[in-house]
């Protein structure tokens, strides 16, 4: 009888420690974000040195080139793998689907909205236009990756037939605008930010599937030694906590450095 009794303890004691597990934030994940949130400020701080203060950096370089995509793919890739392991760990618990569809609307919505006022914002200032850029992609994404979270190797065959897809769209001939969001643009269209999304969105199925294997079940599946608490890791961290916020705000401030030092002139006011 006691053994018979010690049993389900043991058992319960197992699954609090594998729910406890389950709950903690990855540090991986958020110091990737973190370290994309500060080379993408490196990036735009280099931008707005060749367009406002006119310091010829050649952007178009294979260095700036790469280093541009490689912070746009991890971005894009940590969407993916984010929302599924958000995703596995809500089915997990025992009301943890209940209105999990509309968790995920309202948060891409949420950065929807914020990409709608951005883009907005900067056509009223005369700097250019957004019409489908990095957060227009995301918080579509977002709302679409939905029925994709739960397949693995399913997402393989999405991805191979989005990928062509883009590439064919970009030869659809058209002299309007209303398509730029799938990848069809008119001769001569260069906006400030733009993230086509039948291409980008295959990039959010490869993070889904790296973090249906790389998490199963929103766990790490792999052994990795906690740095969390270690600098740079935990900075990075934090900015990867915040990096929606950071994404608003760090072109205003580096901006308005710019005109309080006297650099450039954007003939604003």
């Amino acid at each position: 009888m006691a053994q018979a009794a010690t049993v389900p303890a043991r058992k319960t004691k197992s699954s609090a420690a594998r729910t406890s597990i389950s709950t903690r934030r990855l540090w991986e994940i958020d110091a990737w974000r973190g370290l994309a949130i500060v080379s993408m400020v490196i990036y735009h701080f280099a931008w707005d040195l060749r367009v406002y203060a006119e310091v010829y950096i050649d952007l178009f370089s294979p260095f700036w080139f790469y280093f541009q995509r490689s912070i746009a793919s991890s971005f894009v890739l940590l969407v993916g793998i984010s929302l599924t392991v958000s995703y596995n760990r809500a089915r997990q618990k025992a009301d943890g689907s209940d209105g999990l569809y509309w968790k995920f609307f309202r948060r891409g919505l949420l950065v929807l909205g914020t990409g709608l006022a951005m883009g907005t914002g900067l056509w009223l200032l005369g700097q250019g236009r957004i019409d489908f850029g990095v957060l227009h992609m995301i918080g579509v994404s977002i709302i679409l990756a939905y029925p994709f979270l739960r397949f693995r190797w399913l997402n393989l065959l999405f991805i191979a037939i989005l990928i062509p897809l883009s590439y064919y769209l970009q030869t659809i001939p058209t002299d309007t605008t209303a398509w730029v969001w799938l990848g069809i643009t008119p001769p001569g269209y260069a906006p400030r930010d733009y993230f086509p999304l039948v291409h980008w969105f295959a990039v959010v199925l490869m993070g889904v599937f790296l973090g249906n294997s790389l998490y199963t079940g929103g766990v790490r599946q792999f052994s990795l030694r906690d740095y969390s608490a270690f600098f740079p890791f935990n900075l990075l961290g934090f900015l990867g906590k915040h990096s929606l916020i950071i994404y608003v705000i760090h072109q205003p401030i580096l901006v308005g450095l710019f005109i309080v030092t006297g650099f450039a002139d954007l003939g604003l006011f």
